[in-house]
């Protein structure tokens, strides 16, 4: 039997159409969630295995500002000079904070 997917699809239950109010009340009803969980408390009833570091120690190498970089007067993230937007008085101004 062949199937006609562009005809309306429409069942025998389908045919009274919802009145304004009844589909207001269930749009209400969608919008408020029934549960109230809290984020924190369920995350520690979560614990992942191998998440234990507290016998680990981590060693980064941190090197000194470079010759040209520059570390930006409203974001204080270290960036090369080719990010300077302006100058502020004595404060430097990346690009991504000037816009």
């Amino acid at each position: 039997m062949a199937t006609d997917y562009d005809a309306p699809r429409k069942n025998d239950d389908d045919t009274s159409e919802d009145s304004i109010e009844e589909l207001k009340g269930r749009r209400n009803e969608a919008a408020n969630p029934t549960v109230d969980e809290d984020e924190a408390e369920a995350a520690d009833g979560f614990e992942l295995p191998g998440a234990d570091l507290s016998n680990e120690e981590l060693s980064v190498r941190v090197l000194p500002r470079q010759a040209d970089e520059f570390t930006c007067g409203s974001c204080f993230l270290v960036k090369h000079r080719s990010q300077i937007d302006h100058v502020e008085g004595n404060l430097i101004i990346c690009k991504e904070c000037a816009a």
